[in-house]
């Protein structure tokens, strides 16, 4: 099982947002590394919500995903194969 501060960077990376607003990302891994940490449940009930606060606002500045199917694949191979088709 990943740890808060694990999952948390996981996520950064993941919306890449860290570039972004680092600010933003380091404030999310010390809310996190204070959930896994051995202070009392009121600091861990803060820290969660304030992360998950920080997590949300992150999700909102990320850049939109791409998403691609099998058919915008094929749709591609088949626009490169002709273009290599008129350069030749």
């Amino acid at each position: 099982m990943a740890t808060n501060v694990e999952a948390t960077s996981e996520e950064i990376d993941r919306l890449k947002v860290g570039d972004i607003a680092p600010g933003l990302a380091q404030l999310a891994r010390t809310l996190a590394a204070t959930l896994d940490g051995k202070d009392g449940a009121t600091a861990k009930a803060n820290a969660g919500r304030e992360l998950r606060a920080v997590l949300e606002t992150l999700r909102k500045i990320a850049p939109a995903a791409v998403e691609t199917d099998r058919v915008d694949e094929l749709a591609k191979k088949r626009r490169d194969g002709r273009l290599r088709a008129r350069r030749a």
